[in-house]
């Protein structure tokens, strides 16, 4: 009795080309609460009624998302008490001298006369009519004369 092939290897690997080349599809990172109970709804009517999700494991799963909840919302409150710091600090050098360092790395000395506060870039000081991170300062001396400060480099 001769047995004939249901495929060939050149067929069988057809499909999976043609899948490859498909446009990719880009997944969400987090899973929200909407999406956790979009699962449930799913687990639930997929389930066998003779053997029902134990009770234990559907607290378990609450449990954990409720933390995870409690977790992300901790995290950006924790941002914002990080920004608010932020703005406190660059407030106590308004009026001061401060040495910074510029993009390039070199430091400068000059008279903060601004502070501006971006969602995006975070705490700027103007100093010399320029805005610096924060982040750049370097040392912070008090103005002996506030209009003598120039920004310029020393």
């Amino acid at each position: 009795m001769s047995v004939s092939p249901v495929s060939s290897p050149s067929t069988s690997y057809a499909g999976v080309a043609a899948a490859s080349s498909a446009p990719a599809r880009t997944s969400k990172k987090t899973l929200g609460q909407e999406d956790f109970f979009k699962l449930l709804s799913t687990q639930f009517q997929q389930q066998d009624p003779m053997k029902p999700m134990d009770d234990s494991a559907f607290i378990g799963q609450m449990a954990q998302f409720t933390s995870l909840e409690q977790s992300n919302a901790l995290v950006q409150q924790v941002t914002g008490l990080r920004s608010d710091q932020n703005l406190l600090t660059a407030n106590g050098y308004l009026g001061r001298n401060v040495t910074a360092t510029d993009a390039g790395g070199n430091p400068f000395t000059g008279l903060v006369t601004a502070v501006d506060s971006d969602p995006v870039t975070g705490v700027s000081l103007t100093i010399g009519g320029n805005p610096y991170p924060l982040t750049s300062v370097r040392r912070i001396a008090v103005a002996s004369n506030p209009s003598a400060g120039t920004g310029a480099a020393e």
